[in-house]
């Protein structure tokens, strides 16, 4: 996915750094403001046990996916539906289901008329974020999904797989320039091709992860590891609006909605580290609280907190120091005028005592 603050550019320079402070005792890599699952999934796959964590419910479907299934998953209890997947291998069940989700026929469910073309015409507000035929495709998707888990034809593990999928699959159908706050006013030519389920990647190893939809400042007091690694947000655009629609499609709660964009409510889920009144004390009362061997921290140049915020704030724990690299910046809107090209990305650290 395009993802705000993404750090799958810099991943190589994250491990990189954190490699040069770290010792070999290390195990449990925490991933609290997780996003996407980049960094988790690629420390994952160095051999560390993950804990992640994030606020938004469809990151922490992701999650569940990219983290915490480290098993193959057989969808044994959905062969009472589709015999046939008892003649297929383990490891290609998971490409026939997504292919059955994929040949569904669409249904007018809630993303159909709510954020489609068709299903708004005539309404207060026409919204154009899926080509009609690809949001009854999803509401069929996800309408199915969620019966086979109320029926126990699939476990956990298989429904957060496919939920990932579906929301992993149809951000690439989308009709926005990278996020959900607002809508192109044509279908691009991406948004009109037939959605595909794609299978989200499975990552199978023998450590078993753990993973979060909590408050990071209330989960701090109740976890341990080694390595804390945070990616906050760094300025006040707060991702339950830039990302509220899949949130919707996570939940598939038929929310109430407002306004243009069809916004849910999101007042639980608003991020103090989108304050600059209330960022500092956020960030001071998580560094204090957290029982880990060493704190790395993401943040460019150009965030609600100074390095000099930082500095005074970790450096209450141990020796502190910082990496930095420049690198191009993510840009939700070509249309906006950005003051530079290219930002500076401050991996921030300390040694706690």
């Amino acid at each position: 996915m395009n993802y705000i603050g993404s750090k799958l550019s810099l991943l190589k320079f994250l491990e990189e750094s954190i490699d040069k402070v770290v010792d070999k005792n290390c195990h449990i890599f925490c991933d609290l403001f997780a996003g996407t699952g980049a960094v988790g999934t690629y420390f994952k796959k160095k051999g560390y046990k993950v804990i992640a964590n994030d606020i938004q419910y469809y990151s922490f479907v992701l999650n569940k996916q990219y983290i915490g299934n480290h098993k193959q998953l057989k969808f044994e209890e959905l062969i009472k539906l589709l015999p046939e997947i008892k003649n297929i291998k383990i490891d290609d069940r998971k490409n026939f289901v997504c292919e059955f989700l994929s040949n569904l026929r669409g249904v007018k469910g809630f993303v159909y008329k709510n954020y489609c073309q068709g299903g708004t015409k005539e309404k207060e507000f026409e919204r154009l974020y899926f080509s009609d035929d690809n949001g009854k495709k999803c509401d069929a998707i996800r309408t199915q999904i969620e019966e086979w888990i109320k029926n126990k034809l699939i476990n956990y593990d298989e429904y957060y797989f496919l939920l990932a999928s579906l929301i992993e699959t149809i951000d690439k159908y989308a009709n926005t320039a990278s996020v959900y706050g607002a809508y192109l006013k044509k279908l691009k030519k991406t948004a009109q091709k037939n959605i595909v389920l794609k299978p989200a990647e499975l990552i199978v190893n023998d450590n078993d992860h753990e993973v979060y939809n909590e408050d990071i400042n209330q989960l701090i007091k109740e976890i341990k590891g080694d390595i804390l690694y945070l990616d906050p947000p760094y300025n006040q655009r707060q991702y339950a609006t830039n990302y509220h629609l899949l949130e919707t499609i996570a939940k598939y709660d038929n929310p109430k909605i407002h306004g243009k964009t069809g916004l849910r409510n999101y007042e639980n889920q608003k991020s103090v580290y989108c304050s600059r009144a209330k960022v500092k004390a956020a960030f001071k009362n998580l560094i204090t609280n957290a029982k880990v061997k060493y704190i790395f921290l993401s943040y460019n140049n150009e965030g609600l907190m100074t390095v000099g915020d930082i500095k005074e704030t970790m450096s209450l724990r141990g020796k502190y120091g910082y990496f930095m690299k420049a690198y191009g910046r993510f840009k939700a809107d070509k249309n906006r005028n950005y003051s530079a090209d290219r930002t500076t990305e401050y991996l921030h650290y300390v040694i706690c005592d």
